[in-house]
């Protein structure tokens, strides 16, 4: 019998190089440029095509190898009493930690709990923290006695030093949301550490300051600059802390990091992976042996959208599995209903059994940085602490993160990018499926509580200190469109429609067909097709109840069909006639005709859906 380590798949195979490769890809190119098979990321950094093994890669340090993340569940529920049944819910079924999530700050999205002392017992009545259940505090600005409060809570029950709570004070993320801050940086920092020290010296551990990527990712920005942000905040409060006397590695302890996870896998586990790279090289420029810094994710509410929010599901597993392969000690799943309102039971449990079934049943967590060799992510996650350091260095020299921001170095960076995001969403180049593309125009409405949120806590009397940074989500340009739809259909009981004249065998038109009934139904549009000669497409037209018309059909049908097909549109009242292709050399015949618009993949869908529903 052959002794089966003898065999190999690929031993009747000759060995194949990266030059091999190259001659396959050349003749499939015909003389294109390779770069054409690279891509870019937001930041301009390279991703090749293909990548060879790096075998002198070492894993990087972070969670215990083998060890899981902590499963995190958001508490923001405005009524205590709710809040705490969830909670209770959540720890029962397999979290293992909660974020408190308070009204007004980041991750609220329009609810959160109240900061008083009476309704934070409530809430945590019942909790067990002294049982490896971990604490993490999302604070809105202007909130600072709300750590303080948390831990008066808790020390009537436990003792403190049991305790697994990251307190997660972050005056300069507050700045970057509120533009508002009482007192200048000077004063600030100097309050954040006193109210630091009584924690320490009250018997918790920690951590208590968070260097926060989140608001760059929520304002639209890049990769590189939320690892900038965070990196130049945290070395911020290290060098705060450690001015108020206490050791610098107690200093470097009392500091850990949150970011945003969202479906971009591969830059999401490389940023994760950058941030320790990152973060280490400080210890080292401090003179401190390096020391794995504890990483907190959470899904991305930029990514989320409203319509077909089941897509959401996807998109957070996907998350999920990127910053748990990336090392996130902590994951907070935003549920898939977040947009539409408080999320119930049912969209809790599905955040909450997404991380489970990926730690207890795919067992993403057994193997310590399985990215470490990838010729890819190495490449990747190199390349984001490069431009990270560089930019983290910009904003140093710019005076820090607060100088930054006053200034307004951090927001017109990220403008750039958000404006870059947003193009590439109106013309589809970057997808949000059930959105911007294969929409369901008639979906069913997903079931949220019905808890209307609660006033926004008001921002105190502050001075100006900057341009906030706003929270977007990328979806809803197009959502907007989809409400306006709605409305329509509210008030008349038909939605408006769109009539896609089809002309040709179906193999001519099946193409263009499929095309234009996902550009305008994103939009919400419904369309209608028919097919025929250009008296019965008019007679088709008329009884569809159509404003709007769309002329499909491939290259060579359109130059013998389309001018007579237009023409019988105009005469019988389209109010504006569209041709599903790219405008060639017929286009002044087209026009004439009555063609108005031309719609092709890459045009801008957005900006031709809003003119249509000024055309309605």
């Amino acid at each position: 019998m052959t002794d089966a380590k003898s065999l190999s798949l690929a031993a009747d195979f000759p060995p194949a190089t990266q030059d091999d490769w190259r001659k396959l890809v050349n003749a499939v190119l015909k003389g294109a440029p390779f770069e054409r098979l690279e891509s870019r990321t937001y930041d301009g950094l390279t991703i090749e095509p293909l990548y060879g093994r790096v075998s002198d890669a070492r894993a990087i340090s972070g969670r215990a190898p083998g060890s899981a993340w902590t499963v995190m569940q958001r508490v923001d529920h405005p009524d205590p009493a709710a809040a705490n049944a969830q909670a209770l819910d959540d720890l029962r079924n397999g979290a293992a930690g909660l974020v408190l999530v308070f009204a007004g700050s980041l991750s609220a999205h329009g609810f959160g709990l109240d900061t008083s002392a009476t309704s934070l017992a409530r809430v945590l009545d019942g909790v067990h923290l002294n049982a490896d259940i971990a604490l993490d505090i999302d604070l809105a600005p202007f909130t600072r006695d709300v750590p303080q409060r948390v831990a008066d809570a808790v020390r009537l029950r436990v003792d403190p030093a049991t305790t697994h709570i990251r307190f997660a004070y972050d005056p300069l993320t507050a700045v970057a949301m509120s533009g508002k801050i009482p007192l200048p940086w000077s004063e600030t920092a100097p309050l954040m550490v006193r109210l630091i020290r009584a924690l320490a010296d009250a018997g918790f551990k920690g951590p208590f300051a968070v260097a926060d990527g989140r608001i760059i990712h929520d304002a639209g920005g890049s990769e590189v600059q939320e690892l900038a942000f965070a990196l130049a905040s945290a070395v911020a409060y290290l060098r705060a802390i450690e001015a108020s006397g206490m050791a610098l590695e107690a200093a470097r302890d009392a500091i850990y990091f949150r970011l945003s996870a969202d479906a971009d896998q591969f830059l999401t586990m490389a940023k994760f992976r950058a941030a320790r790279i990152l973060w280490s090289r400080i210890e080292a420029a401090c003179g401190l042996a390096p020391k794995p810094v504890f990483i907190a994710a959470e899904t991305a509410w930029r990514m989320m959208t409203r319509r077909d929010p089941y897509v959401n599901i996807l998109r957070a597993t996907i998350a999920i599995a990127a910053a748990g392969l990336g090392g996130a000690d902590s994951i907070a799943v935003l549920p898939h209903t977040a947009p539409l309102g408080l999320p119930n039971l049912f969209a809790r449990r599905i955040a909450r059994n997404a991380q489970l079934v990926l730690l207890q049943e795919s067992n993403l967590a057994r193997v310590a940085d399985p990215s470490a060799g990838s010729g890819a992510l190495e490449a990747i996650t190199h390349q984001l602490c490069e431009a990270a350091w560089a930019l983290f260095q910009d904003i140093e020299r710019a005076g820090g993160t607060w100088s930054a921001l006053e200034s307004g170095m951090i927001q017109r960076d990220v403008a750039a990018v958000r404006d870059k995001r947003q193009s590439a969403v109106a013309d589809r180049s970057d997808v949000l499926t059930g959105t911007n593309q294969f929409p369901d125009i008639h979906e069913a409405a997903a079931s949220v509580l019905d808890v209307r949120p609660p006033p926004r806590p008001p921002l105190p009397s502050a001075a100006n200190r900057c341009e906030p940074l706003t929270q977007i989500r990328l979806a809803e340009p197009f959502e907007r469109l989809r409400d306006a739809s709605d409305a329509i259909l509210a008030k008349t009981g038909v939605r408006p429609k769109v009539f896609l004249a089809t002309l040709g065998k179906p193999a001519d038109f099946t193409a263009r067909a499929t095309f234009a009934k996902n550009l305008f139904e994103a939009g919400g549009i419904e369309a209608v097709s028919h097919e025929g000669s250009p008296s019965a497409l008019a007679s088709g037209f008329k009884a569809s109840g159509a404003a709007l018309a769309c002329l499909c059909a491939s290259d060579k049908t359109f130059e013998s069909e389309a001018v007579p097909a237009a023409a019988a549109l105009k005469a019988v009242g389209a109010r504006h006639i569209y041709l599903a292709g790219r405008p060639d050399a017929r286009e002044t015949a087209y026009r004439k005709a009555g063609v108005q618009t031309f719609v092709y993949a890459g045009c801008n869908a957005l900006a031709v859906l809003e003119a249509a529903h000024g055309v309605i």
